[in-house]
């Protein structure tokens, strides 16, 4: 059975847009992923330090083969090939992929939370994941689309590709 995994996609250095195409493609051609589907693309302002640009996101959703760590392994080596540089919490970075949810499952290891601790607060995941799946059932018993109408997404910008 193939696990239906939805990922958060955030870039804010060297050419945002860039990046993140670059892993959607990535993504969409790794062998163990299948029925890759991604959203619009949206700017947001950063969470935590401000003295840092923008961010694009997006989310994501395929199946894989691949069990959760495994999952969080192809995305931090995906991370790695993009010049990921963790050098503070909530600080820039070249690309960010978080699993978001695994199937319904809840998983608490060290290196993993889902559903993810913080989507449920932020519109930047929660609108684009409106464009994939608005019926989809969250963890907080609201549909995406219930969850999002009490949600600020004043900033989201929605980026029109060219």
């Amino acid at each position: 059975m193939n696990n239906v995994v939805y990922i958060g996609l955030g870039s804010n250095l060297d050419n945002p847009l860039a990046q993140l195409k670059s892993a959607i493609e990535q993504l969409s051609n790794h062998p163990s992923i299948a029925n890759f589907q991604v959203s619009n693309l949206y700017g947001s302002k950063p969470v935590g330090p401000q003295d840092q640009p923008d961010y694009t996101n997006a989310v994501a959703r395929f199946e894989t083969t691949l069990d959760g760590i495994a999952t969080l392994d192809l995305l931090q080596s995906i991370e790695q090939n993009h010049r990921r540089v963790r050098e503070r919490h909530w600080g820039p970075r070249t690309l960010d992929l978080d699993i978001l949810l695994f199937n319904n499952d809840t998983i608490a290891l060290p290196r993993l939370t889902v559903p993810h601790p913080f989507m449920l607060e932020r519109g930047f995941v929660i609108r684009p994941l409106l464009d994939l799946a608005p019926e989809m059932l969250l963890h907080n018993g609201k549909t995406v689309a219930e969850h999002v109408s009490q949600l600020d997404t004043s900033d989201l910008v929605l980026i029109k590709e060219e």
